[in-house]
């Protein structure tokens, strides 16, 4: 389920939606959702000073609350 919510944030901001993957790497009590997008879609995925990024983990944070869970977000190049 919030592998789906990053996923469908990204591939709405960026130009090529074909590029984005998430990846789900399950730890005892933490999971983290690895973002990957393309080159050229890293910047408007990031936003300016991470202010994008913020949101994205904040919608991603107020998510995971809700299904008691504890849910990190890295983006990476």
């Amino acid at each position: 389920m919030l592998k789906d919510l990053v996923e469908y944030i990204a591939k709405s901001l960026v130009d090529k939606p074909e590029d984005v993957h998430v990846t789900e790497v399950e730890g005892e009590q933490t999971s983290v959702l690895e973002l990957k997008v393309a080159k050229e879609d890293l910047g408007k995925v990031i936003g300016k000073q991470g202010r994008t990024a913020r949101a994205m983990r904040t919608i991603l944070g107020a998510a995971s609350t809700k299904a008691r869970k504890r849910s990190v977000l890295e983006i990476l190049e």
